[in-house]
């Protein structure tokens, strides 16, 4: 007979499949792995089953015991699977901005899902890394892998995926393309491909919002890149030890949009119902080729999951419509930028300015709200017309406090290609403004009123 002990023992030895259709006039032979074949249905299988097996063999994960990850859903899956094998409880913990298939597919397996908010900083004590590392604390006989800085988990595609890769093209692949998000998948495939012919290029798929394209080019940690984007699984505020920069040689920053509209070119043209990150790689990897690769060239692209995990939203027309993915046609906040320069300069008030100055400065410029900026020109604080009114009422002395004393958390960045869609559902009664920075660098404000005009000329 021929069987598998446990679904676990499926993992790898997914296949290459070659693109026919929407790498239409690139030179080169275009492959994808299609990684959704393994049972969690995506890469991630791989490198959970190494760190759970390593931890078992170095004593840290025990029998009986609790696995607490932060995961965007696909580790999680690859966690829940093997811990079902293996005899072991799941709690992970998720941004609230993974698709709801993720959350309902976790607990479907067995695992307690935590939902954390997703615009807060890596270190808040409210952010899905800090409460995984919590649980991990509070739970007796748990184990935290920590897939961003586990060395299992490059190893696990240093071992199996990047050797398949090698097998599967015969050692004629000349570049290889996948989205970096923990840095795993890349930096380990990416090494052993390099070790068996140091001429393969590399190319790290990143999103606008994420750090790692300008780090990567200058070695500057800049938090000016970071802000809100949608696409899962690719992407970081931080800089995971799993991420290899030595072995990247170029990255390449896709929009939400063209990410969102490739997963689905890839589904209705190439028959591969693959996720958002999916059509991340895939856009950035072709976007390189365009003008580089020849016609002996092989490209070997990662599809990282399935796109079942993302029915609500990439693949929901209304979805696509709503934020400005599909057939409707929005202004971007580099439009509203362009559409203000010149007219006026960024008003500002400082944390040490009195409330009262404060005030007539708002009355005088009849503006409703204010960035605070200290002295090194960072944005600190908001001020809002409502907020200050609000205080007033409450007690009249706060006209003479410092605006350091009342003000309100800053207003968010945002990407200077987010659409007017999207920057609406950024406005809330929390965040009464955005603020984006031009090609110059220069800080701009987007109001309610600067959306509404952009969607009405």
């Amino acid at each position: 007979m021929n069987y598998y002990k446990s679904i676990i023992d499926t993992i790898g030895n997914t296949p290459l499949v070659r693109l026919n259709l929407v790498n239409k006039g690139i030179k080169g032979t275009i492959l994808v792995k299609v990684e959704y074949f393994n049972p969690g249905n995506s890469v991630k299988d791989r490198m959970a089953i190494r760190m759970v097996e390593d931890a078992e063999r170095d004593g840290s994960l025990k029998p009986g015991g609790t696995i607490i990850e932060g995961t965007s859903g696909n580790t999680g899956m690859g966690l829940a699977l093997t811990a079902i094998a293996k005899g072991y409880s799941c709690v992970f913990t998720m941004a609230d901005k993974q698709s709801q298939e993720k959350i309902d597919i976790l607990r479907a397996v067995g695992a307690e899902v935590v939902v954390c908010p997703t615009n807060v900083l890596p270190d808040d004590p409210r952010s899905y890394y800090s409460v995984a590392k919590r649980l991990n604390r509070d739970i007796p006989n748990s184990f935290y892998p920590n897939q961003y800085d586990n060395p299992s988990n490059s190893l696990a595609h240093y071992e199996t995926t990047g050797p398949e890769i090698w097998d599967q093209t015969k050692g004629k692949i000349t570049h290889f393309a996948a989205g970096v998000g923990t840095g795993g998948t890349m930096s380990g495939i990416g090494k052993f491909l390099k070790e068996q012919k140091s001429e393969v290029v590399t190319v790290g798929i990143d999103t606008y919002g994420s750090v790692f394209k300008k780090y990567k080019e200058t070695g500057i940690f800049d938090e000016k890149e970071v802000f809100p984007y949608l696409t899962e699984g690719i992407g970081e505020d931080i800089l995971p030890e799993n991420v290899d920069f030595s072995v990247i040689d170029h990255f390449v920053k896709v929009t939400d949009k063209d990410a969102a509209i490739m997963a689905r070119r890839l589904a209705r043209e190439e028959g591969l119902f693959v996720g958002w990150s999916c059509g991340s790689a895939v856009h950035g990897a072709l976007e390189y080729a365009r003008t580089t690769l020849t016609e002996d060239d092989v490209m070997v692209i990662i599809l990282p999951d399935h796109g079942t995990r993302y029915l609500n939203k990439i693949y929901n027309d209304t979805w696509m419509k709503d934020h400005g993915f599909l057939e409707r046609t929005y202004a971007t906040a580099r439009d509203i930028v362009h559409r203000k320069n010149g007219l006026s300069l960024l008003l500002t008030v400082t944390p040490d300015t009195r409330v009262a100055e404060a005030i007539r400065l708002l009355n005088r410029e009849s503006i409703s709200q204010i960035p605070v900026m200290d002295a090194e020109g960072e944005v600190v604080g908001s001020l809002t017309d409502s907020v200050i009114l609000h205080r007033l009422i409450e007690n009249p002395e706060v006209s003479t406090q410092l605006v350091a004393d009342v003000m309100d958390k800053p207003f968010k960045f945002v990407a200077l290609d987010s659409t007017v869609d999207t920057l609406s559902s950024l406005i809330d009664r929390e965040n009464k403004a955005l603020l984006v920075r031009d090609e110059g660098n220069q800080v701009h404000i987007i109001t309610q009123a600067d959306l509404l005009a952009a969607m009405t000329t």
